[in-house]
């Protein structure tokens, strides 16, 4: 994804942190560092209970659901056990599988809930996953060029993305990709694109399609084999509920992780943005290149706490069941600093985002006053921006 070409459009609005100057900008690092050492200290018994219990909910939903599935030949057995399946299946992702990766629970020493032991129900290999989400997006969040989770490389979310007579159906093709999320994230992170351009070897390549190869064959089998089988007659009615399992839990992970990214107000940046990027000012690109929802506690939950997507990105390996707590402190920060701090309700931001993404299904497409970087030239003085949310 080229960071500029013919067919981009050109922006003037700079960005929400350009009238900070470095000191404003080291100081606030400073502020979050003492954030996150505060937390670190305080780390004990109750996080390590809330972890074990979530762990021990989502298996008895997944227990009970796939019991109740034995019996789907019967309308409200199928209904019950799909729905308790697709729940366990949202937390074991989300709240479970995606933190235990990040290594926020690390800090236990217990090997069972490890990053470098855990696997999860999900049809990308761990270890894949943790190469392109935990340091390719979160070293090089919403910088263009370098997160290719900007658009998967299959949908252009900023102007100065390169359009292609293919993202004229790119609305259509964000609804599919939310239906089969878990296969596009996969297929995702094998980095073909990587392949093609001659930075992945092809022997790298056949050993991450091996890897995959493994875990994909795991995923069917458990899901539309040996589960369905042991319904007997119901074969079909419970690989059926398993199918309708695995889309509910697409659809949510995909409207909860492009909410987090990609609606209005939040900021994309340049390659040269990274140029001698300090800490302070890696801290400023994770809070304006994220967006947080608001909601209930059981939301934040079902999200995996990622609805506190700037607060994740700022501390990815704090567990999450902190973020709650420190988000009204980064907040206030953002407000002291004139920084905006994107929020809001579910529907609210993905209508947002479906806007966005229809709009630049067209050449151009961008905004009036849209945001393209943080410059390394930055104003003294300057009113502050409003906050956002």
């Amino acid at each position: 994804m080229p960071t500029a070409t013919a067919s981009a459009t050109q922006t003037t609005t700079i960005s929400a942190a350009a009238h900070l100057t470095d000191e404003q900008i080291e100081a606030l690092g400073a502020e979050l560092d003492a954030i996150r050492e505060e937390v670190v200290s305080s780390l004990g018994e109750a996080d390590a209970r809330y972890i074990h219990r979530v762990i021990a909910v989502q298996r008895a939903l997944e227990i009970g659901g796939r019991a109740a599935l034995i019996f789907s030949r019967f309308p409200p057995a199928w209904v019950l056990g799909t729905a308790a399946l697709s729940v366990a299946k949202i937390l074991d992702n989300m709240e479970i599988g995606h933190n235990v990766l990040h290594g926020q629970w690390d800090w236990m020493r217990d090997p069972r809930i490890h990053s470098t032991t855990w696997e999860w129900d999900h049809a990308t290999p761990a270890e894949a996953w943790k190469r392109t989400h935990n340091y390719e997006h979160h070293t090089f969040t919403n910088v263009r060029g370098k997160d290719r989770d900007l658009g998967y490389t299959v949908m252009r979310i900023t102007p100065e993305q390169e359009w292609k007579p293919s993202n004229l159906i790119q609305p259509l093709t964000n609804i599919g990709l939310s239906l089969i999320f878990e296969w596009g994230i996969a297929l995702y992170d094998l980095d073909f694109d990587k392949y093609r351009d001659g930075t992945k070897s092809k022997a790298e390549m056949k050993a991450d399609l091996r890897a995959f190869w493994r875990k994909v064959r795991k995923q069917l089998a458990k899901d539309y084999v040996i589960f369905p089988a042991l319904s007997g007659p119901g074969f079909l009615h419970t690989a059926a509920a398993n199918l309708t399992a695995n889309v509910i839990r697409n659809i949510w992970s995909h409207a909860v992780i492009f909410c987090g990214h990609f609606p209005e107000g939040t900021e994309t940046f340049e390659e040269e943005r990274l140029e001698g990027e300090t800490k302070g000012e890696w801290y400023v690109r994770q809070m304006l290149g994220s967006a947080n929802l608001t909601g209930s506690k059981l939301f934040h939950i079902m999200t995996g706490n990622l609805s506190h997507q700037i607060e994740h990105h700022l501390f990815p390996d704090i567990p999450s069941n902190r973020y709650a707590e420190i988000a009204p402190r980064v907040r206030e920060i953002c407000a002291r600093y004139g920084l905006t701090y994107t929020a809001g309700p579910l529907p609210k931001q993905y209508g947002k985002v479906f806007l966005k993404i229809a709009r630049l299904a067209f050449p151009g497409g961008g905004p009036k006053g849209s945001v393209t970087a943080l410059p390394k030239a930055r104003k003294t003085n300057g009113a502050p921006v409003r906050l956002a949310g």
